[in-house]
């Protein structure tokens, strides 16, 4: 992967548009494809960063070879650079229609357009709750973050302005995608601070509740013999009984070729990890005494259990700040999915589109009907909503050729 790539996952892959503001008595400005409370995304914008869509969408490809923006709703440009693209038919198919091309290039306007509102609106909605939240960051922040990421991902000056030059992006924007980037982060830190630590009596809760996740289990050193019928179980045990060698009549009679190879042993068992039966059996038995058989779904069992090692319990004192931090983040979890519900809901009501714009994140948006038995899959054209707790996202690559 190019150093060009791999810059946009380094900047925490935000998206941040240059939008513009509008204070609106209502409606949308007609220079605005969606308004966002008192803020106005501008055609110009728009326009923008679907180019900056379509760069990224044929990163690699050469300057020649590169398709322009399809544009609606002649799609002109966009047919004919398919046509002077596309390969050439195998023998006796024909070459795509017109109408055929025409179709493709609406479907990669649609990925373009839904995948680039949808950056804009959320990029949108997390400036507007930095401002409700009054959290804010500095250029000077900004600045020094940005730099460290572009030295470290361009150690030279020309593959900077090489990247710049392919992806269609400013220094501008690049900044500005940085800070919505940290803005988000700090948005999420504030949401989940200050949520309160566990008390006393939910960490003892805790460790009494789930006990057995304090330490280690017994282990034990057993040497096994697994037959298919109780008969021979009981023939392979009176062999043992009658003084051969276990691990003899384990090489001669058992079916497990596991053990069976190694004379019937199975070192270090842990409880609760054979067969409910059999571990009963092994767990229950004394030291050096030939037990069995045992019957279980894989045949029948003679075991003899050579060595014991006890399993370990950590006191509530020794388990105590792992399950404060443990119970700590699961509240802050549970604050954060709660707002980031809250936060869609407010800012969705706030957002509002152009008839040709709207996407899932409009309030004018409404749910495809779904035929009976059938749900809703990955092929509807929706946005990921970007939220504070998870960082936005360049555009994605459109639908390939």
């Amino acid at each position: 992967m190019s150093k060009a790539l791999r810059f946009i996952p380094a900047l925490g892959a935000v998206f941040f548009a240059s939008l513009a503001l509008s204070a609106c008595g209502g409606g949308i400005p007609g220079n605005a494809v969606v308004q966002v409370g008192g803020n106005s995304i501008t055609k110009t914008t728009f326009e923008h960063w679907m180019g900056v869509a379509a760069s990224s969408s044929t990163a690699g490809a050469t300057t020649a070879s590169k398709p322009a923006v399809p544009v609606p709703p002649s799609y002109t440009a966009c047919i004919a650079h398919l046509e002077a693209t596309a390969p050439k038919p195998a023998k006796g198919q024909a070459k795509p229609t017109s109408t055929e091309l025409k179709s493709e290039c609406e479907t990669q306007y649609k990925s373009l357009q839904t995948e680039v509102l949808g950056f804009l609106i959320s990029s949108e909605w997390v400036i507007g709750e930095g401002s409700h939240l009054g959290v804010t960051v500095s250029d000077k922040e900004v600045k020094k973050e940005f730099e460290k990421i572009k030295n470290q991902q361009f150690p030279k000056p020309a593959e900077f302005e090489k990247f710049l030059a392919t992806s269609g992006q400013t220094v501008s924007d690049l900044l500005l995608r940085v800070k919505l980037n940290m803005l988000s982060s700090k948005i999420q830190k504030k949401i989940a601070q200050g949520k309160g630590s566990p008390s006393k009596a939910e960490i003892a809760k805790y460790y009494k509740e789930n006990q057995s996740r304090f330490g280690t289990p017994e282990k034990r050193s057993v040497e096994i013999i697994l037959t298919k019928t109780e008969a021979a179980a009981k023939s392979a045990k009176a062999e043992v009984q009658s003084g051969k060698s276990f691990a003899s009549v384990a090489k001669s009679k058992s079916i497990d070729p596991t053990s069976k190879a190694k004379g019937g042993l199975l070192p270090e068992v842990t409880k609760g990890e054979e067969e409910a039966a059999l571990d009963t059996a092994i767990f229950a038995a004394s030291k050096n005494v030939l037990s069995g058989p045992v019957k279980t779904p894989f045949g029948y069992y003679v075991f003899e259990v050579k060595s014991t090692t006890p399993g370990t319990t950590q006191t509530l004192a020794q388990s105590e700040a792992s399950i404060k931090q443990q119970l700590t983040a699961t509240k802050q979890q549970t604050a954060l999915s709660k707002f980031v519900k809250e936060f869609k809901k407010t800012w969705t009501a706030k957002t509002d589109c152009r008839a040709e714009y709207v996407v899932m994140d409009c309030k004018q948006y409404k749910a495809p009907k779904t035929p009976a038995g059938l749900s809703t899959g990955a092929g509807t054209a929706t946005p990921q909503t970007s939220t504070p707790p998870q960082t936005t996202k360049v555009p994605v690559t459109p639908t390939k050729k």
